[in-house]
């Protein structure tokens, strides 16, 4: 459950695994090509599910051609620049089919894609955001854009409609798993608001599924700038505060203070697994194979 790169992250090292995959991807981005395919065409944002289809491609030939084609974007002085090709193929099956889940499942036949892509929703949605200024004032800050990039400290969101539809596909997925896997990626804007569409809050909190949260590596400028992998989990406490958590997966050189860590997962009913998931060349980027192993040796040896 996610979006963003943070999702494609996930996917990209779930995909290795002997697993049936379902991505449940956030749908409000309202930025950059999909922002201006949604205000057009009123349609749902394709960008973040976009990504997560290309994480899921194989690494055959047809699978890392797919992922190019998906991911190009067109460069251009008219209408067309900046726009993704994938997101203008996906909106286009939209309109052929008039069905959100049937245009993403015959893409991911198309690619070959080892799982399901899923939006938690079949609208549009909105992020509102609580955010301190730097004189103290408390304002609203509108749209995933502009929460992503804020130069506040973002004290919590909500959705605009705050009781959107679940789609029903993602809640059968959640409440079937054996694991659900939340994160890591764009904490405010991609991860919390899944966990704030009441119905899929409903079947995360009723699953028969272990529930695992993935941190990420550094905060994010703007939207989590200075929060520690502590304060990341006790922001998700403030939004899901009924959620138990069972495992919470970080890496092992993003954490500063391990005992703050495992006493903030402790609030959520979680044990802490430190893993070396990052690339090897400092920057903070999930390695798909490290990241892939750790979630086998996760997924293996817990009950």
């Amino acid at each position: 459950m996610g979006g963003g790169h943070g999702l494609a992250a996930s996917l990209s090292a779930l995909r290795y695994l002997p697993a049936a995959i379902t991505a449940i991807v956030t749908v409000a981005d309202n930025g950059g090509s999909s922002g201006r395919l949604r205000e057009e065409l009123g349609v749902l944002p394709p960008g973040d599910l976009r990504q997560a289809l290309a994480a899921l491609c194989g690494e055959d030939e047809w699978g890392r051609t797919w992922a190019k084609v998906l991911q190009h974007r067109f460069e251009s002085p008219g209408e067309l620049n900046g726009h993704a090709l994938g997101n203008l193929l996906i909106v286009g099956l939209w309109e052929l089919l008039g069905d959100h889940v049937g245009g993403l499942d015959l893409i991911g036949q198309l690619l070959g894609a080892r799982g399901r892509v899923l939006p938690m929703s079949s609208l549009p949605l909105d992020i509102a955001a609580s955010v301190r200024a730097d004189d103290g004032s408390i304002g609203e800050v509108r749209g995933q854009a502009a929460v992503a990039t804020t130069a506040g400290d973002v004290l919590g969101v909500r959705l605009d409609p705050a009781d959107p539809p679940a789609s029903p596909d993602a809640l059968a997925a959640v409440r079937e798993a054996e694991w659900v896997v939340v994160g890591p990626g764009s904490w405010f804007t991609s991860v919390i608001p899944n966990l704030l569409v009441p119905d899929l809050s409903l079947a995360l909190h009723e699953t028969a599924a272990r529930r695992m949260v993935v941190l990420n590596l550094a905060p994010q400028p703007g939207e989590t700038e200075g929060f520690s992998p502590e304060r990341h989990l006790q922001v998700l406490g403030e939004h899901a505060p009924e959620l138990t958590i069972d495992v919470v997966l970080a890496d092992r050189a993003a954490v500063t203070d391990e005992g703050r860590l495992r006493a903030a997962a402790a609030e959520l009913g979680a044990e802490v697994v430190l893993e070396a998931v990052a690339v090897g060349d400092g920057n903070p980027r999930h390695d798909p194979l490290r990241l892939a192993a750790a979630y086998e040796r996760i997924m293996r040896t817990s009950p």
